[in-house]
């Protein structure tokens, strides 16, 4: 895939910077493999909203992601690569040689008619699945499990993949993209790869009204609130307020740590890269 610009025909064209979908499935997903996705609208389950900013966009179906990949000892092969509302990579159908259907995270350079396989002792290959313990230092890897059999949850989004830097014991050592070193148990499951649509980030969508077809409404600065409203709000004219940084609710919004687990801290041999 490639990035698409416009000719300045108008003022949201000239900077209008968007993915080329020419090579995707043109047609509607496999419906036994989607449900209702209804839209919150940033509202809890009593009508309130919790999550300003939210609301409006087109209507979408949801699309079952297989991020487990248990079907074992059996060859599939990609039948298409599709465009997903839901997340920022691409998925791919494919088809077990007993019929069944499966839509997983599409990887770069995987085709049309590939065929993929999952489980111990499979090929290592862009798209297979199979335990880190069988997997050789270096190479990408996607879609990786926590915990064996709880399905991927490491390395999902678009143009993203982390590697095995070493072996400790019955743990692999997965160097995540944000430079921090994390121990994972080697029976977890990974699959082999950099995920699609790499140019998500480049993206430019060029007006207002992009954002409202993808569910995203107007936002208002804290700045121009009143008190009671937000913690930046009120003061005398443009008055910034000398306050630090905080968000609506009062939470720092400038780079604060959040992170308050420390069952797992035994498992993070090497903390991520600080922000300049």
């Amino acid at each position: 895939m490639s990035l698409k610009s416009f000719k300045p025909y108008t003022k949201s064209t000239r900077g209008t910077i968007l993915v080329d979908k020419s090579g995707l499935w043109k047609g509607k997903p496999y419906k036994p493999l989607t449900s209702v996705n209804n839209a919150s609208k940033g509202r809890n389950n009593a009508g309130r909203i919790t999550s300003k900013n939210h609301g409006g966009g087109h209507k979408q179906r949801y699309r079952h992601i297989d991020f487990y990949r248990k079907k074992f000892s059996m060859k599939a092969e990609v039948e298409r690569i599709e465009y997903d509302p839901n997340r920022s990579c691409y998925i791919m159908l494919v088809k077990f040689e007993d019929g069944k259907k499966f839509y997983y995270l599409a990887p770069q350079n995987i085709n049309v008619g590939d065929k993929i396989e999952n489980g111990p002792n499979v090929e290592i290959k862009i798209g297979n699945c199979l335990p880190l313990l069988e997997i050789p230092v270096g190479i990408n890897i996607h879609n990786v499990e926590l915990q064996p059999g709880a399905g991927g949850k490491i390395a999902r989004s678009a143009g993203t993949s982390v590697t095995i830097s070493g072996i400790d014991g019955n743990y692999s050592l997965i160097k995540m993209a944000s430079g921090e070193v994390r121990k994972i148990d080697s029976r977890s499951m990974a699959t082999i790869g950099v995920l699609s649509n790499p140019d998500q980030k480049n993206i430019k969508i060029g007006k207002a009204g992009r954002s409202r077809w993808l569910g995203r409404r107007p936002h208002t600065r804290g700045v121009v609130m009143n008190p009671v409203d937000h913690p930046h709000g009120g003061g005398e004219g443009k008055s910034a307020g000398g306050r630090h940084p905080v968000s609506r609710t009062g939470q720092s919004a400038k780079g604060l740590k959040t992170r308050d687990n420390k069952r797992t801290d035994k498992f993070i041999v090497r903390r991520r890269k600080k922000r300049g």
